[in-house]
């Protein structure tokens, strides 16, 4: 799954222009590396975003099409 996908999937950001530009702008990493949008995702890679102070690093757990709003945070886990 593409990494712009899953972020938006996984509700972590809202919309998936904004997960792309998000990415285009050096603010996603995973597994400590800067990240394309395009990035295919894997179970066990570690992502952190950073939106000005705030910074939110997960674990991805599951990878899925789509997924309700109550089972989101099920895809990852935060660390």
């Amino acid at each position: 799954m593409r990494l712009d996908k899953f972020l938006k999937v996984s509700r972590l950001i809202k919309r998936r222009t904004v997960a792309n530009e998000a990415c285009d702008g050096g603010r996603v990493t995973v597994n400590g590396a800067p990240a394309k949008a395009s990035r295919e995702l894997k179970i066990g890679d570690v992502i952190e975003i950073r939106f000005g102070e705030r910074a939110t690093k997960v674990e991805v757990l599951s990878l899925a099409e789509t997924v309700s709003k109550a089972d989101a945070p099920a895809m990852y886990r935060e660390l």
